[in-house]
């Protein structure tokens, strides 16, 4: 895994992912971080976005997953996020954090978050 790293952090997205109805029908905030691990040297040198992933609209992709389709899971939200990271070649590796701020906890909490880390097979 190459050293280099493109990270987006606290994107926030609404969605209506979770398993009670509530959460499907009133739907909430989720915050999703991404750290893609790739060679940056090709960009750097030609200073072409065309040469790395551009991350305004990696950003709108990773939007069209989070207020889409419902799924019951973080998890499988998270696993939705990775693909859309890997769908460039030059990514060799996405590691994708999923945080549901508002999750159905009846207590305090600062965080609900999962973490997954995927490569290129």
């Amino acid at each position: 895994m190459t050293a280099d790293r493109i990270t987006l952090k606290g994107l926030r997205f609404r969605g209506r992912h979770g398993v009670l109805p509530a959460e499907r029908e009133l739907g909430q905030e989720f915050v999703i971080d991404v750290t893609l691990f790739l060679d940056t040297r090709p960009a750097a040198g030609s200073d072409e976005v065309t040469q790395t992933v551009h991350y305004g609209e990696l950003a709108l992709d990773l939007a069209k997953v989070v207020e889409g389709e419902p799924v019951n899971l973080i998890e499988t939200l998270a696993e939705r996020l990775a693909e859309v990271c890997l769908a460039s070649e030059l990514v060799q590796t996405a590691e994708v954090t999923v945080h549901k701020p508002a999750a159905p906890i009846p207590l305090a909490f600062d965080d609900v978050a999962v973490t997954i880390l995927r490569s290129r097979s």
